[in-house]
């Protein structure tokens, strides 16, 4: 997979928060949550529809990674 799209980013966020829901007052994200947010919130500001995937830093790329491994 060479892009991302910014459905399939919102998908491994949302699967990544299913599986570890935000904890504490701040209702912090899981790391692999967290990992993926940056992104796709620089996505929506730039109104991107894909993302190459060699600009995602490693904590993204392991995170995508996974959620592709298990629902890919």
């Amino acid at each position: 997979m060479l892009f991302l799209s910014i459905q399939d980013l919102e998908a491994a966020i949302n699967y990544w928060r299913s599986q570890s829901p935000a904890v504490g007052e701040e209702l912090r994200l899981c790391p692999e949550a967290a990992a993926l947010a940056k992104p796709y919130a620089l996505m929506i500001v730039q109104g991107a529809q894909r993302v190459p995937m060699d600009v995602l830093d490693e904590p993204a790329k392991l995170a995508i990674q996974g959620y592709l491994k298990i629902n890919g």
